[in-house]
């Protein structure tokens, strides 16, 4: 990546955290400008995650063009893998963490109004807890073919 792209990516990244933030101080004083320049700045971060990693992965392609087919499509492959086990990892905890949260309130509400409940309502949040253990065995298992 050549300077200048740094240098542009750098001023963008500044830009999307100081551009909601100046939104939220210079906007209009009511209740809904935090909503605004939270979605503003989700917006612009995003924004700038999805420009970066299609650059980054579209400038890729001329530093592998002197290497040969395989080893290049080898580079890409192994870069893939671990972006989809990042996915599987962070997806599956993420899914996991909401099924707890409504698991683990509605089973503490449940507990104390009957105490026999307290068996049931583990089950039930262990199974929400499992869903992130899925998503790390199929992570470690998307590794161990890289």
């Amino acid at each position: 990546m050549s300077t200048l792209t740094q240098v542009v990516f750098v001023i963008a990244l500044v830009l999307s955290i100081i551009l909601p933030f100046g939104y939220y101080l210079i906007g209009e004083r009511n209740r809904g400008r935090y909503k605004t320049s939270l979605a503003v700045n989700v917006f612009f971060f995003f924004g700038f995650l999805l420009v970066a990693s299609v650059v980054a992965l579209g400038s890729g392609s001329t530093a592998l063009a002197a290497e040969t087919t395989a080893e290049a499509g080898a580079g890409l492959s192994t870069g893939m893998g671990y972006l989809a086990a990042a996915l599987v990892t962070g997806l599956s905890c993420i899914g996991g963490g909401i099924a707890v949260a409504s698991a683990a309130s509605a089973a503490l509400g449940a507990i104390s109004e009957d105490q026999s409940i307290l068996g049931k309502s583990l089950i039930f949040v262990g199974l929400a807890e499992g869903c992130c253990l899925y998503g790390l065995i199929i992570s470690f298992m998307i590794l161990g073919r890289l």
